[in-house]
């Protein structure tokens, strides 16, 4: 594995590391501000990762997949980002410090508008990160050196695609409630 594959392993444990740290700072400690300033650092990872990202491109390496990924790392958290806290926030707040109601498992037509905006999430992570890989391909302006760039952006195009007609099929057939 390269150095920036775990990088963005390393950010992604960083991610969970600042919300958990937040989490716990703001409920069970109570130190609300303290668990702000952990919850505010999880854009601050993605900077890291883009500027260790970016610097490696320019000293003239030839993109992989991990660099790719990164941007797709990059697009997924600015966007769900926020998202995955409050997940996360009312979770531990449920199972954790035993407050708050249990988190609801939507059903039927609530689901489906759920996935359809969790969708509409997708689609501007996709730009997002579309962007930052064609910036990228643009810039060092090799296409053998980007070819990997290329590769992951036909990639994540399907899996936006697949996405839809998941999103579509929620329509078609609702989620049932379970017992």
């Amino acid at each position: 594995m390269n150095f920036i594959a775990w990088m963005i392993v390393a950010c992604e444990i960083g991610f969970w590391v600042v919300i958990v740290l937040g989490l716990f700072t703001r409920y069970v400690l109570k130190k609300d501000k303290l668990g702000l300033f952990f919850l505010a650092l999880t854009p601050v990872i993605d900077l890291i990762l883009l500027i260790i990202t970016g610097l490696d491109l320019y000293r003239g390496a030839t993109a992989t997949v991990p660099h790719a990924i990164a941007a797709v790392y990059i697009g997924i958290s600015i966007v769900f980002g926020k998202s995955m806290i409050n997940w996360a926030d009312e979770r531990f707040r449920y199972y954790v410090t035993k407050e708050g109601e249990k988190p609801l498992k939507l059903t039927g037509l609530d689901y489906s508008m759920h996935y359809l905006k969790g969708w509409g999430k997708h689609v501007l992570s996709y730009l997002i990160g579309a962007g930052i890989l064609v910036g990228i391909t643009f810039l060092i302006d090799d296409p053998s050196r980007t070819e990997a760039l290329t590769n992951v952006l036909k990639l994540w195009t399907l899996v936006l695609g697949i996405d839809l007609i998941i999103t579509v099929s929620y329509f078609i057939w609702p989620r049932k409630k379970t017992a």
